[in-house]
């Protein structure tokens, strides 16, 4: 098999003249929004999504994202959960603890296979006691869950209810909140809280989360917005903020620098919540999720790690030491904050720790001297999405 990505080239779909064979996907209600702006998409969840814009560069859509305000228009995928049993049916696909996830909050939720592999990570909105919406990343969640549920009897409804999922993210944020919502900012609206507020007249279910560890707040535009309305209200608020549309190419690196994982590349079937550094959202004291049994005898040692280079890590290339292949680049890209290659890597044993010389290969074909290095790269603590540290970098 081909991968589609040799570092050099890749394959992005962009919009032309003509109808047909398009038909199984899904477009971002701004698509015209964006359109202008010159995007090329890439496939997620079937829905289109923004990786890069002829206007915008991906270096200037960082430095917005890091000093300013920037909105990405994602590919997330929300499924609704509704009945009686969606606590008890959710509880079963997920390795946390969901009955602990209250009405108005969210939770981050991981899914796994019978044998321990990950299946799927995402958002959990808890909207009341029997309504979740679970905006989850790329993957094949929608059959399994239903398979699951019609195994077990269980009274829940699960549905699309067409809903898209962007991301208002930035030191300059919450500034554009405060401004769109018609009666000011919500409060209380805490990290991982749900608050509903009207922009322009239209009431929105808003969420305190996000892909980049900046303060940031998503909104869920539903299928019976008027969404050229909306986006105009926002856009309007964000104007004097200087609010930008920016791509997942410029998201991609700050997601990095964080370790932030990404479904499909940083883990996989192939990988437990404990090869990744996911342990803390694993509860072992649940009496029962799907995979329990196979995590009771995994090794709970995580093998990701950080890489600092020289150059950019290539997805894909070996990392070795003294000569001999110990794991594998799953993430990469150049920090214009950091001035340095950066990546997340797979190792093939937990033997490996921070601080390592490795030989990293990139994206230029060879390989280069680097380092094994703690994620997130920097705000250990994660207090800058938390509103704890304003952290505005100069543009370097």
């Amino acid at each position: 098999m081909y991968a589609s990505s040799d570092g050099k080239t890749r394959d992005l779909v962009t919009s032309q003249a003509g109808a047909g064979w398009d038909f199984s996907l899904a477009r971002h209600p701004y698509h015209n929004i964006e359109r202008p702006l010159g995007p090329h998409y890439c496939v997620y969840n079937r829905r289109q999504m923004a990786c890069c814009f002829d206007k915008l560069s991906t270096v200037d859509g960082y430095w917005h994202l890091r000093r300013g305000v920037a909105v990405l228009h994602t590919g997330e995928l929300p499924l609704q959960f509704k009945g009686p049993d969606a606590e008890r049916l959710l509880d079963l696909l997920f390795t946390k603890d969901i009955s602990k996830v209250k009405p108005g909050r969210c939770g981050y939720g991981i899914a796994c296979y019978e044998d321990g592999g990950l299946l799927v990570d995402g958002v959990l909105l808890r909207l009341s006691d029997d309504t979740f919406w679970y905006a989850q990343a790329d993957g094949d969640f929608y059959s399994w869950a239903r398979a699951h549920a019609h195994a077990r009897g269980m009274d829940v409804a699960i549905t699309d209810p067409r809903v898209f999922v962007s991301q208002v993210q930035g030191p300059k944020s919450m500034q554009v909140l405060a401004d769109a919502a018609d009666d000011g900012m919500p409060d209380p609206f805490n990290y991982f809280g749900i608050a509903r507020v009207k922009f322009g007249g239209q009431e929105v279910v808003i969420t305190r989360t996000g892909y980049t560890n900046e303060l940031g707040w998503e909104f869920y535009t539903e299928a019976h917005h008027d969404a050229d309305a909306l986006w105009a209200h926002l856009s309007a608020a964000g104007e004097a903020h200087g609010m930008v549309i920016f791509g997942l190419d410029s998201m991609h690196i700050r997601r990095i620098e964080a370790g932030i994982m990404n479904a499909g590349s940083d883990f996989d079937y192939t990988t437990t919540p404990f090869d990744v550094d996911l342990s803390a959202f694993v509860d072992m004291e649940k009496e029962d999720f799907i995979g329990r049994d196979a995590l009771l005898t995994a090794n709970t040692e995580s093998r990701r790690s950080g890489l600092l280079c020289d150059a950019e890590p290539h997805i894909g290339g070996e990392i070795r030491v003294n000569g001999e292949r110990c794991g594998r680049v799953t993430a990469g890209a150049f920090s214009p904050y950091l001035q340095r290659g950066i990546g997340i890597a797979l190792m093939d044993t937990s033997a490996f720790k921070p601080g390592m010389p490795v030989e990293i290969g990139c994206i230029d074909g060879k390989l280069h001297q680097g380092e094994l290095a703690e994620l997130p790269l920097y705000d250990k603590a994660c207090e800058i999405p938390r509103g704890k540290r304003v952290d505005v970098p100069d543009r370097c």
